[in-house]
């Protein structure tokens, strides 16, 4: 959704009408929650089309459903499961239920959206996917104030506000009165959560690995109710996430409840290289790559400079351990030492092993590696700080070159955020997607 909302923006002020479609639920599909892909109009048919639901399993009927959605100006859902020879789905299984939308419901919650990411904030945009019809599809939360929903619209406020924070999209289900609705027992994908809980509907969601646990509210989001923008309970027989489909199907609506799904657009992950080498300039371009906002810092001006590390956002000239001092530092954030000298290691890796980084490692042979632990334990570190630290850094995947070092520890980043094994795919079972 971040991606397409430059095409997005661009097709709104030329008045032309398109259809976005947004993954919402996923059981072992090959993308994630808010992937979005969008579906340009020209002359009442579809014309130009951006982004990607599925990785190709099922666009061509995200595709064709674009036309009739238009047409009717009703928004719905799709539930896409394991393919046969003759029906759209997923070829590889699983289940992605897409909510499709026209834009003749409304964008000017866009504009807003479009203001926060160009400012690198983070916003969420919330929509009522399912439910009574007057609320499906309502793109802001005084939608749902105006249609009598008070209760309600604070309920999913109050989420937005803590996922905002977090950085993570949701999927739940309230009451008509905003009380959250529970999850239970089997038949949904990943991505539906049992929802806040306690009487006002407003505790924090799922937590993502290095998360410091808070569910407090870091201002109240940019976009709180918007189209498009993770636990599985039983469903009625045609509720969103229910398994063994081999068409897609419009989800069947409960008339006193409502889910409500959160595509949380986060300001880009951090990237600290700490360190002005050639492996730096390496891992700046495979960081920037994969969507991390890449800062190179190091104490030499000789060498932090911004036209050998062009992949970098931001090369900063200053004392790597002051520098993390002063700088944001959350729990996204990852901190790669390549320095490997111990008067610059020692004090940065004292700061960023007390800082709530989700990541932090340090280049060095294991000699190195073995040493710089001694220096951190003489300079007072806790064993606890210690265990954080991931030293050597990287996979272990033969590198040699600078490039291919970036490449191990840009593999072992990878698969910190989505808790992967690093192992050989043929070598593992179960579902690839999780």
């Amino acid at each position: 959704m971040r991606d397409l909302l430059p095409v997005l923006l661009a097709w709104r002020a030329a008045g032309d009408p398109f259809v976005l479609a947004t993954v919402v639920a996923a059981g072992g599909g090959p993308r994630e929650l808010g992937a979005a892909m969008a579906v340009r109009m020209v002359d009442g048919v579809p014309g130009e089309v951006v982004g990607s639901v599925s990785g190709g399993c099922v666009e061509a009927g995200v595709f064709e459903a674009a036309t009739e959605v238009l047409a009717s100006g009703r928004p719905r859902l799709e539930t896409y499961g394991l393919s046969d020879a003759e029906a759209v789905g997923l070829t590889c299984g699983g289940t992605l239920t897409v909510f499709i939308e026209p834009s003749t419901t409304g964008t000017s919650h866009l504009e807003r959206v479009g203001e926060a990411v160009a400012r690198d904030a983070g916003a969420a945009v919330v929509t009522v996917v399912e439910g009574p019809p007057e609320l499906v599809g309502l793109h802001r939360g005084d939608g749902l104030r105006a249609n009598g929903f008070a209760a309600l619209a604070d309920a999913v406020a109050r989420d937005a506000d803590a996922l905002v924070e977090v950085g993570e999209p949701a999927l739940r289900r309230y009451r008509l009165d905003g009380c959250p609705v529970p999850g239970k027992g089997p038949g949904r994908g990943a991505g539906w959560e049992a929802g806040p809980t306690g009487p006002t509907g407003s505790a924090g969601p799922i937590e993502p690995a290095g998360s410091t646990g808070s569910t407090e509210p870091a201002g109240r989001p940019t976009e709180l109710a918007g189209p498009t923008g993770p636990t599985e309970p039983a469903e009625p027989a045609g509720s969103i996430g229910s398994t063994g489909s081999t068409e897609p199907r419009h989800a069947a609506a409960s008339t006193d409840l409502v889910t409500v799904f959160f595509n949380v657009l986060s300001s880009p992950p951090r990237l600290i290289i700490l360190g002005a080498l050639d492996h730096a300039a390496s891992l700046a371009g495979v960081g920037r790559f994969l969507g991390y906002h890449v800062t190179v810092c190091d104490a030499r001006a000789v060498f932090a400079t911004s036209e050998r590390f062009p992949d970098a956002h931001e090369v900063v000239v200053a004392w790597p351990h002051r520098y993390l001092a002063e700088t944001p530092i959350d729990a996204r954030t990852a901190i790669c030492v390549l320095t490997h000298d111990p008067k610059f290691d020692v004090p940065a890796l004292e700061v960023a092993l007390r800082s709530p980084a989700g990541y932090i490692g340090a280049m060095g042979s294991r000699r190195t590696c073995a040493d710089r632990i001694e220096r951190l334990r003489a300079a007072g570190v806790a064993e606890h700080e210690l265990a954080r630290l991931v030293s050597p850094i990287g996979l272990d995947l033969g590198a040699v070159t600078p490039s291919e070092t970036a490449v191990s520890i840009a593999a072992e980043l990878i698969a910190v955020r989505r808790r992967g094994s690093g192992e050989h795919l043929r070598d593992t079972e179960g579902r690839i997607h999780r």
